[in-house]
């Protein structure tokens, strides 16, 4: 399937910059607007449409209901609650620390790293790996621009290094123990209900089952601990013997191995 790029309904100056931004890290054609609608330019070019916005990128996949585009999600509230001296799950079982390294595998809309990116501060080394180039630069790109009041967060987004790259490429190019923290956030099996701000992610990117090799690249890569998250019935916990943080009342759960 094919990507062209286009502006938003109404173009200005603004979003032609950011069409031609986008075009020159993508390589995917721009087509003018011309006034119609995504679901005409997904006809006629027969592709996926990247509509450069006034002040955001948004990601029509053929079929989609909603478009892909970056926000900070439920890490902008876990946030908050971590300001506040309370503690988050993959803080917790990451062991994350101030000046840790961080890798997470399944960047998608970076809201695990941008939690850990907080953790571990300014000295430490986050670093999110993406296969689908169009989900990694819109992410990249909100990483860095996306407007907050809040200090902390925009810290936070701001020094995670988004890599477009197979998981398991990347993990086969790092040296022995040279990541305290390895994480992988599979995209679950099956949606879950109350995760619907997810289900464009679901649709924009690409979805790999976690593997023998991409798990044993994982443990010789991590020099603490391998992290996991996936639904609490998924197979992956038994199956790769990870020690599982069952979370009352929660559908998805934590696991890891310590290296």
């Amino acid at each position: 399937m094919s990507t062209v790029i286009t502006t938003a309904g109404r173009p200005d100056e603004r979003s032609d910059h950011l069409a031609k931004e986008a075009a020159s890290v993508l390589g995917f054609p721009i087509i003018e607007r011309k006034k119609r609608s995504v679901a005409k330019l997904q006809e006629v070019y027969d592709a996926d449409v990247l509509v450069a916005g006034k002040d955001r990128f948004d990601l029509y996949r053929m079929g989609m209901d909603e478009p892909f585009f970056f926000h900070p999600n439920s890490a902008a509230f876990r946030l908050k609650r971590l300001v506040k001296g309370e503690m988050d799950p993959l803080v917790e079982v990451g062991q994350l620390e101030k000046g840790d390294t961080f890798l997470d595998c399944t960047l998608g809309l970076a809201s695990d790293s941008i939690i850990a990116s907080f953790a571990i501060g300014e000295s430490g080394i986050v670093k999110g790996i993406e296969a689908d180039p169009a989900v990694a630069f819109i992410t990249g790109r909100g990483l860095r621009s996306f407007p907050s009041d809040s200090e902390q967060l925009t810290q936070a987004m701001g020094q995670i290094e988004v890599i477009h790259m197979e998981a398991v490429d990347f993990l086969h190019q790092q040296a022995d123990a040279s990541w305290d923290v390895v994480y992988i956030d599979p995209m679950f099996h099956a949606p879950i209900a109350e995760s619907s701000n997810f289900t464009s992610l679901r649709q924009a990117g690409v979805h790999h089952t976690l593997t023998q090799e991409w798990f044993e690249q994982a443990q010789r890569v991590c020099k603490r601990r391998v992290v996991m998250k996936d639904r609490f019935d998924s197979p992956i916990f038994e199956h790769f013997h990870l020690e599982r943080r069952i979370r009352p009342n929660t559908k998805f759960h934590f696991g890891f191995i310590d290296k």
